[in-house]
């Protein structure tokens, strides 16, 4: 299982790296705090009830598209930053 690290910020706030279960976790805080189920949110998003499950548990493999329709759909936005390369630091 590989890990895909990002940053994620929820309202402009840098949270730091994330792997996708730590991602998962979030949305489920965020939709938790907003005191939204998952098939609303599922519905809400345009995805379907078990990929919300599966990004929750840190499962899968899920399309940016669809990361990111349900991040919009929380008020939450994912950052991510190109790493520089070592001769470009010089």
């Amino acid at each position: 299982m590989s890990n895909i690290i990002v940053y994620f910020a929820e309202k402009s706030q840098y949270v730091g790296n994330m792997t996708l279960q730590e991602i998962g976790k979030a949305i489920k805080d965020r939709r938790k705090k907003l005191k939204v189920d998952q098939r609303t949110l599922a519905d809400l998003a345009g995805v379907a009830i078990n990929t919300v499950v599966a990004i929750e548990r840190g499962e899968g493999n899920p399309q940016l598209a669809t990361l990111m329709a349900i991040l919009d759909t929380l008020g939450l936005q994912l950052d991510i930053n190109i790493k520089l390369l070592e001769y470009e630091t010089m």
